[in-house]
Order: structure tokens, then C-alpha cells, then sequence
């Protein structure tokens, strides 16, 4: 299994983006190596523009220039982008629902040694509440560039978030990506994994490993957070009647809360959670972290486990 960064599938798409379209423009908060938008600075200088350190202006120069014909894209590590702009995108890019596409890297608590600080953590939660908000967690490197050129597409605002570390590679060039579709990568009768980001090859690595315990799972990649694709989730539901979701992220207010909220209202099934459980991270190794915050494959099989025997 190859690794490679996320954040590459975005600096590349956002190169293509460029080189397709004169009305895409590039704007950093001067962390152009870690977003990967220095080779837009190195390519396309014209078309990229340094910030600095100042995300609420980064979120609000994007705006006015989405409002002059320009479709910008902005990148800064996550928990900066979503925490400290938080006011300038509701109030100004959703509130009038502008043409503004916003990448927050570094995400997760695979971050690993910057630790709690620059783990981002609550960002989908803090994003998915938002009024005309796309939220897209994409799982590799190709499903990242994938996104990127999807946005491009719809009109209006979006958030991808993508890790910093390499990343296992569980898609290929030819694998579909439909933006608001959810992917059944595996199909099971007994239970049904939810999963988005680095944790769909753990869902996928579980899935392997339930069938050890004569257990068929059924492994769905919910790439796109908000809007949900809700027909998919629950006719698996309805099929298995026991669902696991799995994030890197809070449990509370992310994938598995969109998914509880959908499955409460309309397909009342037993439901456990895979990810980060109130608390923040801490240094580390990138996969010791994954094991000790609960979100290793183990971690997921127990999770199954737990909700057949509520089944």
C-alpha cells in the first residue's frame, strides 16, 4: 500500500485549476510549502497571492475578490482557517453565499509532532453548521485532487479538509468521485462502516479483519459531509440495521453526528463512534496517535462488535 501526502492531490489540482481557468486565483496565509501552493507560486505567480499570517483577512480579501468575477482558492492549516475566520466565513462568504473554496490542511490528529495546537480536530464541526457550506473530507490522495476540481464546478463555498502526513492510497486514477454521493467501497449484510479521511483504509483494514470473525461489513466512504448523502446511508442502514462511523475528528458535531442526526429521524439503528472522544491531542508519531486516540483498526472492530450485540 503506497502513502502519499493529501496535500499534494491538492497543490496538483489546484496547478490543473490554474492552467485551465483565468479566473482561478491562489491566496496563502504564508504557509505556501506546507499547502503545497508554493508550486502555484513558483508556476503562476500572477496568480497567487501571500497574505501572511492573518486568516481573517486571508478569508476576507477572498471574498471581495470572489465579487469582482475571480474564484479564489485559500489555504492555511485548518484549525487557523476554521477557528480564527470563523466570523468572516459565516458572515461575509456564507452569509451571501460567495464563490469563495477554502483547503484547511494539517488536519486530524495525525499532525502528529505539532501537536494539540495544530490538530484540527473541530473543523468540520465548526464548518458543516454553516449555511451554504460544502464540507468535503476526502480519504487519499487522488479522492484530494478529485475534490479540488470538483468545487471549481459548483458555485459557491466549500471547505476540503486534508492531512499534512502521507496517507495511504485506497483509490485510483479511474475510481469515480461524484461530489454529494457517498462510495460503497465494500459490500456486507451485518454492518455497516461509515467512514471519511484517513480513516476509510481503516475501515477498509477492519473490514478484512471482520471477515476472521465470519463478519460482513459494509464499507461506505462519505467523502462529502455536508450536503449528506442521506438516500445511501440509509438504505445500507435499513440493509445491516447496526451502523460504525469512523473520523478523525470529534465525535461529537462531525460525520457521526450527521449521520446520527439522519438516522434518528428516519432509520432508528444502533450506532457506535470511531474518533477523537472530547478531548486534545498531543506529539507524537502520526500513527502512534491514531492507535492511542482510539482510532486504530482494533478500535474499529470493537466498535463493531459493541453495536451487534445491540443489533
Amino acid at each position: 500500500m503506497s502513502r502519499v501526502p493529501m496535500r499534494d492531490g491538492y497543490g496538483k489540482a489546484l496547478l490543473e485549476l490554474c492552467r485551465l481557468h483565468d479566473d482561478v486565483v491562489v491566496l496563502d496565509a504564508d504557509v505556501a510549502k506546507s499547502t503545497r501552493t508554493d508550486w502555484v507560486r513558483q508556476k503562476y505567480p500572477e496568480k497567487y497571492v501571500n497574505v501572511g499570517i492573518s486568516e481573517q483577512d486571508l478569508v476576507g480579501t477572498a471574498a471581495g475578490m470572489s465579487l469582482t468575477g475571480f474564484v479564489p482558492f485559500i489555504s492555511t492549516y485548518g484549525v487557523f482557517l476554521t477557528g480564527r475566520s470563523w466570523g468572516q466565513i459565516r458572515n461575509t462568504v456564507c452569509y451571501n453565499n460567495l464563490n469563495v473554496k477554502l483547503g484547511g490542511a494539517h488536519a486530524g490528529i495525525s499532525v502528529g509532532p505539532d501537536g494539540a495546537t495544530h490538530q484540527a480536530l473541530e473543523d468540520v464541526a465548526l464548518m458543516r453548521v454553516i449555511p451554504n457550506m460544502t464540507v468535503i473530507v476526502p480519504c487519499d490522495w487522488y479522492e484530494t485532487y478529485k475534490a479540488t476540481m470538483a468545487v471549481y464546478e459548483k458555485n459557491g463555498p466549500s471547505y476540503i479538509r486534508f492531512g499534512r502526513n502521507p496517507a495511504p492510497v485506497v483509490t485510483t486514477e479511474d475510481t469515480p468521485f461524484i461530489l454529494e454521493k457517498a462510495a460503497v467501497f465494500k459490500e456486507g449484510q451485518d454492518v455497516t462502516i461509515f467512514a471519511n479521511g484517513m480513516m476509510v483504509y481503516q475501515a477498509l483494514q477492519a473490514e478484512k479483519a471482520l471477515k476472521q470473525e465470519n463478519i460482513r461489513a459494509e464499507v461506505i466512504n462519505v467523502h462529502t459531509v455536508k450536503p449528506l448523502d442521506t438516500d445511501t446511508i440509509l438504505c445500507s442502514a435499513a440493509k445491516t440495521k447496526a451502523v460504525v462511523v469512523c473520523e478523525e475528528h470529534q465525535c461529537i458535531g462531525g460525520l457521526g453526528s450527521a449521520v446520527c442526526e439522519v438516522l434518528a429521524q428516519h432509520c432508528c439503528v444502533p450506532v457506535e463512534l470511531v474518533g477523537i472522544q472530547d478531548t486534545f491531542g498531543e506529539s507524537g508519531l502520526p500513527d502512534d496517535l491514531m492507535e492511542a486516540y482510539g482510532l486504530g483498526v482494533s478500535s474499529i472492530v470493537q466498535a463493531v462488535r459493541n453495536v451487534l450485540k445491540r443489533k
